[in-house]
């Protein structure tokens, strides 16, 4: 047994004991055992996770995706790894996720831990841990209430990387927020060397349109989504970094998957859209990183599945019902141009909370576009949450037609227009917390199997 000190033993034993109650009678509570443990011990954090190999993943967009991905790469290259795949990405969460793995008896093997980390909690893990790799996805507005606009959340994020400047930067080389990042670190980028959509006009609701040097607008070669792409500025020359890991070809775009040439080697990404394209580059990248084999980082990017509300998809009365996690405009203008892929005849269930995990302020629904759902081949479009009138307002003035509308107050009523639903899909697009509350009614239903 490693020697450690007395409060950090009883920290650990307390911890682990909430664990085990908290997933036998709860089926779940990651973050209660974490708060515990760092009462007891405000430094156990250092201790239960000093033997590994650490990779931090932060950002507004892809964290909990690009996380799996990275997570089974390194699962299938035959190394030990843990990570929080519950997604509780606060300080307490990560800590029980470390509690719950450590082994009192001394263990000399190489461990690795993908962890993944909400931006304004970054500061406090990288006050006791040195990561490895330090992953930052991109910013958006997000949950303005909690964050401010994308500059504050870059210096949330920023306040974290000082901590900690031996770590390596993996860095979306087309967000124009994180190039010329004034830090010691090591710094590497990722990004596309081909554009989507040929777009190269902002819209008028992106994020950081300005130039972080001069506030010039940025001129773009290609947009990808959002205020991501090939950017550049007139005015002072800033502009995009060269790229150490790039998309070459998107070759196909499903609704289930893409197939895309990166760094010229061909791989299919088991999960659609252009922003999940951004996810399994960033996991490529990680890996590259960590020295793992072409053909592992092919076979994991292709089997690693959606989960846990991001494009998760199940079966509800002989229909695929697919579970999308929604929280901002970029995120969700994305989600809407993957479901838009689909030819079928569609039904639409909109989800909307505003508790505070999802943020307070739901004004942000009026900067998504809804109008391009008028084009869809919608039979049905439900509408449920706390704030589901809000959406109902926003679908009906986007020009959907009303009539098709079934208006849901209770889970009970929500899966029975969910089963009455015609055709053969149905897509949920929810906010965190409805996301979350509507999974836990499907698991007591046993439509759901694993809840976390």
């Amino acid at each position: 047994m490693s020697v450690i000190k007395i409060k950090s033993l009883l920290s650990i034993l307390i911890s682990k004991v909430i664990i085990k109650l908290s997933k036998t009678l709860f089926k779940g509570g990651s973050n209660f055992p974490g708060k515990v443990a760092l009462k007891l011990d405000k430094n156990i954090l250092s201790t239960v996770a000093k033997d590994y190999k650490i990779i931090l993943v932060t950002g507004t967009n892809g964290k909990t995706t690009t996380t799996s991905m990275i997570y089974n790469m390194i699962k299938s290259n035959n190394k030990s790894v843990i990570t929080n795949s519950t997604g509780a990405n606060l300080e307490p969460g990560i800590t029980s996720c470390f509690i719950d793995n450590y082994r009192f008896n001394k263990d000399t093997s190489e461990k690795y831990a993908v962890i993944e980390v909400d931006e304004a909690n970054l500061k406090f893990i990288t006050e006791y841990l040195v990561p490895k790799i330090i992953i930052v996805t991109n910013l958006f507005r997000d949950q303005l209430d909690r964050y401010g606009e994308v500059y504050t959340t870059l210096t949330k994020i920023l306040e974290g990387i000082v901590k900690s400047p031996e770590s390596t930067l993996l860095l979306n080389g087309d967000e124009s927020l994180l190039g010329d990042l004034k830090v010691p670190n090591p710094q590497l980028f990722y990004g596309f060397e081909c554009s989507p959509n040929k777009s190269t006009v902002v819209d008028i609701n992106a994020d950081a349109k300005f130039c972080k040097n001069c506030k010039n607008a940025y001129s773009y070669e290609f947009i990808t989504y959002n205020h991501l792409g090939k950017f550049y500025c007139e005015k002072c020359g800033y502009k995009r970094p060269a790229l150490d890991y790039f998309v070459n070809s998107i070759d196909e775009l499903t609704t289930s998957s893409s197939l895309v040439k990166i760094n010229d080697f061909q791989y299919t990404i088991n999960q659609p859209g252009v922003y999940n394209i951004y996810n399994g580059l960033c996991a490529v990248a990680a890996a590259k990183i960590l020295e793992i084999d072409e053909e592992v980082i092919s076979s994991a990017l292709k089997t690693t599945a959606s989960s846990f509300g991001r494009q998760e998809s199940i079966q509800i009365n002989g229909k695929e019902v697919k579970i999308i996690l929604v929280k901002n405009p970029a995120g969700y203008n994305e989600a809407l141009n993957t479901v838009s892929i689909d030819q079928r005849s569609l039904n639409l269930c909109m989800l909307l909370n505003d508790n505070y995990a999802d943020g307070r302020d739901v004004s942000w629904i009026w900067d998504v576009n809804f109008e391009q759902l008028k084009n869809l081949n919608i039979a049905n479009t439900i509408v449920g949450g706390s704030r589901l009138y809000d959406m109902a307002v926003r679908l009906k003035v986007a020009g959907l037609d009303y009539s098709k509308f079934s208006v849901c107050e209770n889970h009970e009523t929500l899966l029975k227009s969910i089963e009455d639903c015609p055709g053969e899909i149905v897509y949920i697009l929810a906010t965190y917390t409805a996301m979350i509350n509507f999974r836990k009614f499907l698991h007591g239903k046993k439509l759901i199997k694993t809840l976390w």
